[in-house]
């Protein structure tokens, strides 16, 4: 039936037509912004998962600065460590030397000076952003368990925590001391070993704590026995000291390892959270095509719908 009052067919085109309108308005919102889902409206599910999954991302970025902070602070001391342990090897061969007869000790002694001057110089220096794992003074730098952020984590039920590296710094001490005084209980060049030694008539004598540190021994008027008891300790700070290097190089393994974890970690995230919510481009590239042409057909019906109106009137000429 044609009516002048009411035109059904115009108004099924117009309706057809807002509809293909409104399709067009969110295929134009996902190619302009790239996201299939942008709000929450969108998808709830979808926007909620991804919400949270980025802001945990965000926090996974700063885990990664501050594994990159840990192993700066590790390279350094392990530096440290090792520029010492060349630095102690020179002593002890300063002492091999000054052990055979007819040597001046007080001359070997001045070397040895310069070389317990550059450890002390090797320890103070080797800080990172107010970090230093080799040279401790008590209330300032104290020597303890230092940790290095190492993971943000998020179980099942939602709650949250982080994982953490640590490294006990008393073990790579090397000065230890209260103000200006060393200690003789801390730090491996400061403190007093227990060591046993050979002494002059070839028999071995049983451990005893030296009277003297690596940094603090004056070999000028030492006779044989004291130098012998003075080459075990340097041997003996040799061997702390390469333990420790060994066990802050695995620290500084562990480091780069779990950030590569972490930086995988991300980029895995970012990667399904981009599943979830990433428009497919070709998808609505091609999806705008047709609801173009949809839109151009309905136009062409509901102008075709509104010349019946006109039609009419030719019936009353």
């Amino acid at each position: 039936m044609s009516s002048i009052l009411t035109n059904n067919s115009a108004m099924a085109a117009l309706s057809t037509l807002r509809s293909i309108g409104s399709e067009m308005e969110k295929t134009q919102s996902r190619i302009s912004s790239g996201y299939r889902v942008e709000t929450a409206s969108d998808n709830a599910a979808y926007w909620s998962i991804a919400t949270t999954m980025r802001s945990d991302n965000k926090a996974l970025g700063t885990v990664k600065d501050a594994l990159g902070l840990g192993a700066a602070i590790t390279d350094v001391a392990y530096t440290a460590l090792e520029s010492s342990i060349s630095v102690v090897d020179e002593i002890k061969q300063k002492i091999t030397a000054a052990s055979q007869p007819g040597v001046d000790k007080s001359k070997v002694q001045k070397e040895i000076d310069q070389l317990q001057d550059q450890l002390i110089s090797i320890a103070k220096s080797a800080a990172f952003s107010g970090q230093n794992w080799v040279y401790h003074q008590t209330g300032t730098n104290t020597a303890g368990t230092q940790a290095i952020v190492g993971s943000f984590n998020r179980d099942n039920n939602g709650a949250i925590s982080l994982t953490t590296l640590e490294y006990n710094t008393g073990s790579s001490s090397l000065i230890a001391q209260t103000g200006t005084t060393h200690l003789t209980t801390a730090g491996i060049l400061t403190k007093y070993h227990t060591v046993s030694y050979t002494n002059s008539l070839g028999a071995t004598v049983a451990p005893a704590i030296s009277t003297n540190s690596v940094i603090s021994f004056d070999i000028t008027s030492m006779g044989a026995d004291l130098l012998s008891l003075t080459l075990a300790v340097t041997e003996a700070a040799l061997k702390e000291m390469t333990n420790a290097a060994a066990d802050i190089g695995a620290v500084n393994k562990r480091i780069e390892l779990q950030k590569d974890f972490v930086e995988d970690l991300s980029d895995s995230i970012d990667a399904g959270v981009g599943k979830l919510v990433d428009a497919d481009m070709n998808e609505e590239s091609t999806r705008l095509k047709a609801l173009q042409t949809q839109q151009q057909l309905g136009v062409q019906a509901l102008s075709i719908a509104n010349s019946e109106a006109q039609n009419i009137l030719t019936l009353f000429r």
